[in-house]
C-alpha cells in the first residue's frame, strides 16, 4: 500500500472541506472509538492547535481514501522548547504495511524544511517506544497516563 499512497501537507487553511472532513474521522475512528478515549478532539481555545498559522497536516490517500494522518506543532504550541509531532493516526485497514514508516519519514522532512534545526519532542503511546526509536526519538521520561493510556515522553534531537 505504501508505494501507492500520495501525501500531501497543508496548512488549516488550505484544507479542503473534504480534506478536513477526513483527518477529523479518521482521528475520531482511531482515538475515540477504537481506544475509547472520549475527550475534545478539536484541542486548545476553538480547536487553535488544529487551526494555527503554523501547524502542519499531513495526509496520505490511498485510492482516494484517508490511510495515514498525523500533525506537527510549531514551537510552543505544545512545548515551548521543542515542535512536536502528534495525532499519528493510520487507518485500521492499513496496517501492518509499513505505512506508518512512511508517514514518520514524511513528517521528519516537513519538520527539518519548515522547523529547521529545532528538536521534536512527543508524547508517545507507550507500545510505540520501538516504532519512534527506529527514527530516532529517546524516551526521556517514566511512564504516564494520558487519557487512561501509559505514554511517555520522547524527543529527536536535530
Amino acid at each position: 500500500m505504501t508505494h501507492c499512497t500520495t501525501w500531501t501537507a497543508k496548512t488549516f487553511n488550505e484544507l479542503t472541506l473534504d480534506q478536513l472532513y477526513d483527518l477529523l474521522k479518521l482521528r475520531i475512528d482511531v482515538f475515540v472509538v477504537e481506544q475509547t478515549c472520549f475527550y475534545p478532539d478539536l484541542d486548545g481555545e476553538k480547536g487553535q492547535l488544529d487551526r494555527h498559522q503554523d501547524t502542519l497536516h499531513l495526509l496520505g490517500y490511498h485510492n482516494g481514501t484517508l490511510v495515514g494522518y498525523l500533525r506537527i506543532l510549531a514551537l510552543g504550541q505544545s512545548y515551548p522548547d521543542h515542535i512536536s509531532i502528534g495525532r499519528v493516526a493510520i487507518a485500521k485497514k492499513a496496517r501492518g504495511s509499513g505505512l506508518g514508516h512512511q508517514l514518520m519519514s514524511e513528517a521528519l522532512t516537513l519538520c527539518s524544511k519548515h522547523f529547521p534545526g529545532h528538536n521534536i519532542k512527543i508524547s508517545a503511546q507507550e507500545y510505540l517506544i520501538n516504532y519512534y526509536q527506529q527514527h530516532g526519538f529517546k524516551q526521556v521520561s517514566q511512564m504516564y497516563l494520558e487519557d487512561n493510556i501509559p505514554h511517555v515522553a520522547m524527543i529527536k534531537n536535530v
